[in-house]
């Protein structure tokens, strides 16, 4: 299968999950963008080495790199493989220079190494074409349609009830959570518009 290299485009606040956050990777020479709601902690863990801050102490994902390198162990990409349930799975490709191995890890802690190790991380065009997000100018068009929400944990549901609201309604909220960049809001907002397509 032919992988797909991303890059880190955006991290900020959920508007509709307390204390989660949404990482969003971009398809390289692309339009996709890939939204997935990951926790405060690795939020930050990733927030820091972006802006090259220097915490006090290691934090752990820098604590598993001082280790890794102590050895011999590189990471050389990280692969976002494959979405089950709304859920993202990833790996690290790990060498020592003559052995070659797959780790299996949370796509925020994969992620999170991905920037320490500076690897690339890819993904396959089935988990693009599935959970992505197609910019067109400043519009946002989703692709096909997702069985849960993209999400390194599962989502708990946004206590609004979008079932109440008219189609005009959604359109209007869809349109203002893409502007806040609320990609995980507009992903349900999107999924309620297609539930009454498809009724």
């Amino acid at each position: 299968m032919k992988k797909i290299k991303l890059d880190i485009v955006g991290l900020s606040y959920s508007q509709t999950q307390s204390g989660a956050y949404a990482l969003v990777l971009g398809e390289v020479n692309g339009r996709r963008r890939l939204p997935i709601i990951i926790g405060g902690f690795e939020a930050q863990a990733i927030a820091i080495e972006i802006e090259k801050m220097t915490p006090t102490r290691p934090l752990t994902h820098d604590l598993f790199k001082s280790f890794a390198l102590s050895f011999g162990i590189n990471i050389q990409e990280v692969i976002i493989y494959n979405l089950i349930d709304g859920i993202f799975y990833a790996k690290l490709v790990c060498s020592d220079g003559k052995k070659t191995m797959e780790i299996d890890a949370r796509t925020s802690d994969a992620i999170a190494l991905a920037v320490r190790f500076e690897c690339p991380i890819h993904t396959y065009e089935f988990i693009l074409s599935t959970a992505g997000i197609m910019i067109e100018g400043n519009d946002f068009v989703f692709l096909e349609n997702m069985e849960g929400t993209p999400a390194d944990e599962k989502v708990v549901e946004s206590s609004v009830n979008y079932a109440s609201m008219s189609d005009d309604e959604l359109k209007d909220k869809l349109q203002q959570a893409l502007s806040e960049e609320a990609y995980e809001k507009a992903v349900k907002i999107r999924d309620e518009l297609s539930r009454r397509k498809s009724s």
